[in-house]
Parts: structure tokens; C-alpha cells; sequence
């Protein structure tokens, strides 16, 4: 199974960043940016990408 892709952006340094959690992971974890070490961090909305085994 395939966990989410989750995007953010440092409110401190501006970095963005992304981090590959599963919902739990995401709903319990606190997010800390890899630039700075920073907990001021908001999630980014993005293009949701859908892998099926069928071919189109």
C-alpha cells in the first residue's frame, strides 16, 4: 500500500518540503522542517495523483 505524500512550508526559513507519512503518522506527528528544525510549518495544499493497476 502506497502512503500519502504530504507537502509543507517552513513559516521560519521558507523552505518547502515534502515528507511521505501514512494518515496515522500524519494526524499524530509533529511535523519539523529539515532546513531550519522549526515546528512553525503549514501544510500545502497539492495535485492529488491517483496510481491504478489497470492502464488507460
Amino acid at each position: 500500500m502506497d502512503m500519502p505524500t504530504y507537502e509543507y512550508r517552513c513559516q521560519d526559513c521558507d523552505k518547502e518540503f515534502s515528507l511521505v507519512l501514512s494518515m496515522a503518522q500524519h494526524d499524530r506527528e509533529q511535523v519539523v522542517c529539515p532546513g531550519c528544525g522549526s515546528h512553525r510549518v503549514t501544510q500545502k495544499f497539492s495535485t492529488f495523483f491517483a496510481k491504478t493497476s489497470r492502464k488507460s
